[in-house]
């Protein structure tokens, strides 16, 4: 089972349908979900609470994501490098999808993060839906947590394929 968090902002879309003490059964964790706007144009943030691993789509038909999200977090682990048979193992484990309020406020604060982030390296009107996985990427390489110790800092890029090869083994 996996959990999707949507922020207040989505709750229309996305009413809760478990309790906010559930937690994922995932080696990523839950998934916060925010909207963005850029360029007028709504994008949909998505990230991992255990690896803070970003994920970017356009914001169409918010209420299926509940039903895509395990293809949508395949396809971002494949970009990301991770072996078919860890994506496959960490997709099998997200059925089904609970949706509950969000728990983590540093979770957000990464998110606000993110969302700053975004708009920086999305050019003014020169961007489309192919160079949503170029911000991912470059979203991934930013680290979280900076202020705390450097053990503590985590950089998505690297945090999110140890949570799954320690989970789910190597291929």
């Amino acid at each position: 089972m996996v959990v999707l968090r949507p922020t207040r902002r989505l709750f229309p879309a996305l009413p809760p349908t478990a309790p906010a003490e559930s937690a994922s059964d995932t080696a990523l964790g839950d998934w916060y979900v925010n909207r963005l706007v850029v360029d007028r144009r709504p994008l949909l943030l998505l990230t991992s609470s255990r690896g803070l691993l970003p994920l970017l789509v356009p914001a169409r038909e918010v209420k299926t994501l509940p039903g895509r999200l395990a293809t949508l977090v395949a396809a971002r682990l494949h970009r990301l490098g991770a072996p078919p048979s860890v994506v496959d193992a960490e997709c099998a484990a997200m059925v089904p999808v609970r949706v509950a309020r969000t728990t983590d406020r540093s979770v957000l604060g990464s998110m606000v993060d993110f969302a700053y982030a975004v708009e920086a390296h999305l050019e003014r009107g020169r961007w489309d839906e192919t160079t949503l996985p170029f911000v991912e990427s470059r979203l991934a390489e930013t680290p979280c947590h900076a202020s705390r110790r450097l053990e503590e800092v985590i950089w998505p890029v690297a945090a999110a394929p140890k949570l799954l090869e320690s989970r789910w083994g190597q291929a």
